[in-house]
């Protein structure tokens, strides 16, 4: 018999979190079988409203789970917001008063605002948010945007959660990509030409090797402290950063700090880093001259687990740097991510690795996937881009387009760029980070289905019936929501805080989360009148289309979506 439960558990540990009804089901458990944590289900809705797996009890009471779930149901006697307590195989089910719990949850949100879904849990807490740190060579292409997104939704999510959040860009204005580029730029040049200049100058180096001793002795100088090499480095990597800066902004997304890679050379931290490495007895010059790293025992995936942390000259290699830099980050803030692609995950063992020697934590990491155009990955020393000021571009040329269609005709210009950028950011942050997204114009524009639109032209509907109601909205009897349809969105609005405390690490269960709200919204609204019903019900029923906006609209919010009021 195959089993009337999901395998969605609810992870809400103590006693007064959640809706009173949790809160019920868990007190009487609790009372009852003296655990200290109790793992609830849910259920399919004709099987109740939360259930408890009896297996856990199995071993201890040595009963099957069946005879305890039976025997469990005759002792218990509703109490609060239980309605009723029934055993269904292994497991016992709780049902709640529907029109109760339509009340707790509408005050909740009437109550909490804007801050409903809040822990609050960050308050008073620091958090620092490294992501983007695309290198300063070029304008930023698609697939590096996805670092962005992800980690402005994180940021998002734990400012929400009270975090006093910081987001830095780490700028590499170092490495030998940066060399190149000044070695190739004769004069100032413009942020728009940088990206022909990188191409070009990796062109002539394949032709010309011997030009790469050339973009050494730069990197020698610069590291040396050479006035002018540094004062050239400097001006061709802020007029990058300040052109990829500008594309962001547009999209939305900012920062709070610009780290430039280059400080932890001139305030001698990689110095300080190698003298304290000397002391772990782990560090050793190769046949090459350079300083190595052995890293035997942490388990990296590699043949010869060794870090090289300087070239055979003495300069410093991006690692070395890098340690230097997480020594910093993790001074000012004890609560650290950093937001990383998947081509670097050995990399970034390899620095874990180093500040375990020192002694030191690193930061938690995402990694995320690659953004797919036409089954095509996408680098910027090939050439073979797309540049996210290109792609933002198109999204509103398209989604103009698409809004014209659909009849709509007052401030297309500002409409298009909310639903397009809305529908690029809901499509890459829709897909787990570990997986590729697979990035389609056709459905990321669609009103139809799990998109940014969709959800934007839910909340832009509610705004409509609110509109034409056009009064402060009436004190309610919300009781009367007790039809399936107004049950089951009540209970969705009700997970609002679990899916807050889950999107801090996995955006996806956020963009899953609002979408599912919208369109449980559009089966209540195609099934319901809510103007026209009798008054206690609409009155009742404009309350709930009033919560669900307040939902959508903190929802897309945290996903940097802008929520739309007209459609």
């Amino acid at each position: 018999m195959s089993l009337p439960i999901t395998k969605t558990l609810i992870n809400l540990l103590v006693l007064d979190e959640g809706m009173p009804f949790e809160t019920d089901v868990r007190k009487l458990l609790t009372e009852r079988l003296k655990l200290d944590e109790i793992p609830l289900e849910k259920p399919k809705p004709e099987f109740g409203d939360l259930a408890f797996p009896c297996f856990i009890l199995a071993k201890e009471w040595k009963k099957s789970p069946v005879e305890i779930a039976r025997q469990l149901a005759t002792e218990l006697e509703p109490e609060g917001d239980i309605r009723r307590i029934e055993a269904n195989g292994p497991y016992l089910n709780f049902y709640m008063e529907k029109g109760d719990y339509a009340k707790d949850v509408l005050a909740e949100i009437r109550k909490k605002g804007k801050n409903y879904g809040s822990s609050g849990e960050g308050k008073g807490r620091k958090m620092l948010i490294e992501h983007t740190s695309i290198n300063p060579n070029a304008s930023p292409h698609v697939g590096r945007a996805r670092n962005a997104i992800i980690g402005d939704c994180i940021a998002r999510v734990m400012k929400f959660q009270g975090y006093k959040v910081k987001r830095h860009f780490y700028v590499n204005d170092v490495g030998k990509q940066i060399a190149m580029l000044v070695m190739a730029a004769k004069k100032k040049p413009s942020f728009s030409s940088l990206l022909t200049l990188y191409i070009k100058v990796n062109e002539e180096i394949k032709i010309q090797p011997e030009k790469e001793k050339e973009v050494f002795e730069l990197l020698r100088n610069l590291e040396e402290g050479d006035v002018a090499v540094k004062k050239k480095f400097r001006q061709v990597v802020d007029i990058c950063i300040e052109g990829q800066s500008a594309i962001l902004k547009d999209f939305g997304i900012t920062y709070d700090f610009f780290d430039y890679e280059s400080d932890y050379l001139w305030n001698r931290q990689t110095k300080h880093v190698l003298r304290e490495l000397e002391k772990t007895e782990k560090l050793f010059t190769d046949e090459h001259n350079r300083q190595v790293l052995d890293q035997e025992g942490f388990g990296l995936s590699m043949k010869t687990p060794v870090f090289v942390l300087t070239r055979g000259d003495g300069t410093s290699l991006y690692g070395l740097r890098d340690i230097a830099y997480n020594f910093d980050k993790m001074r000012q803030a004890k609560k650290n991510l950093v937001v990383l692609g998947e081509d670097q995950k050995l990399y970034f063992q390899q620095i874990k690795a180093a500040l375990e020697m020192l002694g030191h934590e690193a930061p938690e990491v995402i990694h995320y996937s690659f953004v797919l155009l036409a089954g095509e990955k996408m680098s910027t020393r090939k050439g073979s881009v797309v540049l996210l000021e290109d792609f933002m571009s198109e999204a509103k040329e398209k989604a103009a387009k698409e809004i014209l269609e659909r009849g709509y005709s007052k401030n297309v210009k500002k409409m298009a760029k909310v639903i397009g950028y809305g529908a690029i950011k809901y499509a890459i942050l829709k897909v787990s980070a570990d997986k590729n997204v697979h990035f389609d114009w056709t459905t990321a524009l669609s009103f139809e289905g799990e998109t940014g639109p969709y959800i934007q032209y839910a909340h832009a509907r509610i705004c409509s019936i609110l509109r034409k109601h056009g009064k402060k909205l009436p004190d309610c009897d919300a009781s009367v929501l007790i039809s399936r349809e107004e049950t089951e969105l009540l209970k969705r609005l009700g997970e609002f805080p679990e899916i807050v405390k889950e999107a801090e690490r996995k955006p996806q269960v956020l963009t899953s989360y609002i979408y599912n709200v919208a369109r449980q919204f559009s089966d209540f609204y195609h099934n319901h009148p809510v103007l026209k019903a009798k008054e206690q019900k609409r009155d009742a029923r404009l309350q709930l289309c009033s919560a669900v906006k307040q939902v959508l609209a903190t929802g897309l919010d945290l996903t940097g979506i802008e929520a739309p009021e007209r459609m």
